[in-house]
């Protein structure tokens, strides 16, 4: 299997951007564009866990569009072959000193890139 074809990482990479941006300004239009329309589509987040696209859908309707900056401190993004990719990020949210991931699954489908998989968690505090 080929591991980061020039081209497909590019692809991978703006979709990625895409996204980030769409996360921080909440475009929700984007983000909901750039999930797999499918029941088995799948978005575990830091307090919540979502079952399918629809599921996924309704939280980013409802959620606050308040405080949604965050620093990114750390990206890998990884290709399979032409059609798999993994993004996953290492986040600080302004104002807070925990670190965040996000781990994301991406396939091509026939509209293009979207994420099948996504986990988004907090790094729990050092005990004092």
């Amino acid at each position: 299997m080929d591991i980061n074809i020039p081209e497909v990482l590019a692809e991978v990479v703006h979709q990625s951007d895409r996204y980030e941006q769409a996360l921080v300004t909440n475009d929700v239009a984007v983000l909901d564009e750039l999930f797999w329309r499918s029941p088995h589509t799948l978005r575990y987040g830091a307090t919540e866990n979502l079952y399918g696209y629809d599921a996924i859908c309704e939280f980013r309707a409802a959620r606050p569009a308040q405080g949604l900056q965050r620093q990114v401190l750390r990206t890998v993004i990884t290709t399979y072959g032409r059609d798999m990719a993994t993004v996953n990020i290492e986040f600080q949210r302004m104002g807070s000193d925990r670190t965040g991931r996000q781990s994301q699954t991406w396939a091509r489908t026939e509209q293009g890139w979207r994420v099948v998989a996504a986990h988004v968690s907090l790094l729990t505090m050092p005990q004092s």
